[in-house]
């Protein structure tokens, strides 16, 4: 399969940003094995492309960010003895995905309107910043369903919820508003629907105005420590922050603000 062979997803790159838009709106961007296999081509693609440095991904049809998994297409499966299936992806089409590209380096912006339910939520979850129309609605309800967030979400909404908060999401499958998303903190923004659009490109606009090896390192750095004691993480050796300090960009910041002019990144 290669990037002209899309049919689920729809994938743009412009300047410095590269766009992921879920396509199926007829079943709400609901997930089926196809589209988890073109989604790792396009974030191969966009991890191996320098001059990408920020990706945003969205679902299409204004309904839907993504319901999670494709549950017909996972029934029909479960009948032929297929569907089997615990935490992460491996074995599967798509592997890695998105949910387990740990080191994937580039900030990745969410621009989620309508339902992010299921694996849709633990897309948005794995990605660095969400920025939500005030219609979106968020939930993990899985256990309503038989299964579980076996793509992160179990994993990732204690980690940035309040423990007990997520539990009792996880365990009841119950659904929060945007604006509840905002008070726990799983979002960055939340906008009316007709201003996503262009709230989502001045966060994009704000990533670009950085350095792009600072972000990566910033990003690394951050997540690493995450799970580590604060002085192990003063000590601890990142990749990104290596090539950040020995660049031409480390000293092109503080020349183009002793110049007072803007900086010109190279990401090099």
């Amino acid at each position: 399969m290669t990037l002209e062979d899309l049919t689920t997803v729809v994938y743009r790159k412009q300047g410095r940003v590269a766009t992921v838009e879920l396509d199926r709106p007829e079943v709400l961007n609901a997930m089926n094995l196809r589209m988890h296999a073109e989604l790792a081509r396009v974030w191969d693609d966009i991890e191996r492309d320098d001059d990408i440095w920020v990706a945003v991904l969205s679902g299409r049809g204004g309904r839907a960010f993504s319901v999670g998994q494709d549950l017909k297409e996972l029934s029909t499966r479960n009948d032929r003895g297929e569907g089997h299936s615990s935490f992460g992806s491996a074995g599967k089409p798509g592997y890695p995905r998105i949910t387990e590209r740990f080191r994937f380096a580039k900030p990745l912006v969410a621009k989620v309107e309508g339902y992010a339910l299921g694996g849709g939520f633990e897309l948005a979850l794995a990605c660095d910043i969400v920025i939500a129309a005030d219609n979106a609605e968020f939930g993990l309800t899985e256990a309503r369903l038989g299964l579980i967030p076996g793509a992160g979400g179990v994993f990732r909404l204690p980690r940035q919820a309040p423990y007990r908060i997520a539990l009792g999401h996880l365990l009841t499958g119950r659904r929060m508003s945007a604006a509840r998303a905002a008070e726990l903190g799983l979002v960055n923004d939340v906008v009316p629907i007709d201003d996503l659009d262009a709230r989502t490109e001045t966060w994009v606009a704000d990533i670009l105005a950085c350095a792009p090896l600072s972000v990566r390192a910033i990003k690394e750095a951050a997540a690493a420590a995450a799970t580590m004691p604060l002085p192990d993480a003063f000590t601890a050796a990142y990749h990104w922050e290596t090539l950040r300090a020995n660049s031409a960009d480390a000293k092109e910041g503080p020349r183009a603000f002793v110049e007072k002019r803007p900086p010109s990144w190279t990401g090099h």
